[in-house]
């Protein structure tokens, strides 16, 4: 399935179904979606309800989600901020039955949630990339910036992300692996485990970025995910940016955790996507695409965006 891509003119609709942004990260976010020539519409009650962790109640922030999925007037959906919510969003989410067009829908972090279940459920294409809360922030660096209005208005219909680094044996032949592109925040997919939302990859080149995590957290969770069988038929796992302050932890993360585990597995396993938490650059990656991985010396990965 394709989107269509945008045209200036085109309404934008935002929406916050996991955190709050600040008051003025939203007014400058809205102001950079319209220096694209685009319009946005935002919910007069999108921040409402004495909540610290919400950007609204979940039954606000439900009704505001599916009025722009089901919106026939817009043509995308842009979330605001990450942070946690839309898991508690997924009981009456997976009960709305698939809108007859698709439209962007943009987000990350705990926007996961939503990926796992538009890529899933819908087999709608979606894009992992920055929130309104960075549009607005005056933080996008050049080329991720250029990357994702290219990306929006249709202007190319792959994205390549060159200079990745092999870290098994399986990655450092050279070789090409086909497959659809799935994943996002890997804490956030854990915590969909063992319920009905949990994304269930089959045959898939898979993406995983985080912040935060600890090494024994990040080991914990890639030995969940091969006790429950997700490895079984995976093609090739991407690692983007994972977001850790401290140094010594950065060294224990990239040094042991993550070495030992591709070194465990018969699939490439590579690092070096700019895609995650980094404050310096959000480079938008599409999910639910066709992806061609070029493994060997000069890996390099080619996704379809999944817009027309």
């Amino acid at each position: 399935m394709k989107t269509k891509s945008l045209q200036p003119g085109d309404i934008v609709d935002v929406v916050a179904p996991a955190s709050r942004c600040t008051p003025a990260e939203l007014k400058a976010g809205i102001r950079f979606i319209k220096s694209l020539g685009l319009v946005p519409r935002v919910p007069s009650d999108l921040f409402g309800g004495k909540m610290p962790l919400f950007a609204n109640t979940d039954r606000a922030r439900l009704r505001q989600l599916k009025a722009a999925l089901y919106a026939r007037d817009s043509k995308m959906i842009w979330c605001v901020r990450g942070g946690y919510g839309s898991l508690r969003l997924m009981p009456e989410v997976r009960n709305w039955k698939r809108p007859v067009r698709s439209k962007i829908f943009l987000g990350y972090s705990d926007i996961t949630t939503l990926h796992a279940h538009l890529n899933q459920a819908w087999k709608w294409p979606t894009i992992h990339g920055p929130m309104v809360e960075r549009a607005g922030s005056g933080r996008m660096s050049v080329g991720e910036k250029r990357a994702l209005i290219s990306l929006l208005f249709g202007r190319t219909n792959r994205l390549e992300f060159r200079g990745l680094k092999p870290l098994n044996a399986a990655a450092r032949r050279s070789r090409v692996v086909k497959g659809t592109l799935w994943g996002g925040n890997m804490a956030v997919l854990q915590s969909a485990l063992g319920t009905p939302s949990a994304l269930k990859p089959n045959g898939h080149i898979l993406f995983f970025e985080d912040i935060g995590e600890a090494p024994h957290r990040v080991d914990r969770m890639l030995s969940q995910f091969m006790q429950a069988g997700w490895f079984k038929h995976t093609k090739a796992i991407v690692f983007g940016h994972f977001l850790l302050n401290d140094a010594k932890l950065r060294r224990d993360l990239w040094n042991d955790v993550i070495p030992r585990f591709a070194a465990s597995v018969n699939f490439p396993v590579l690092k070096g996507l700019p895609v995650g938490h980094n404050p310096k650059v959000q480079m938008p990656l599409p999910f639910n695409t066709s992806a061609v991985l070029f493994t060997g010396a000069r890996s390099r990965l080619s996704v379809d965006t999944g817009i027309e």
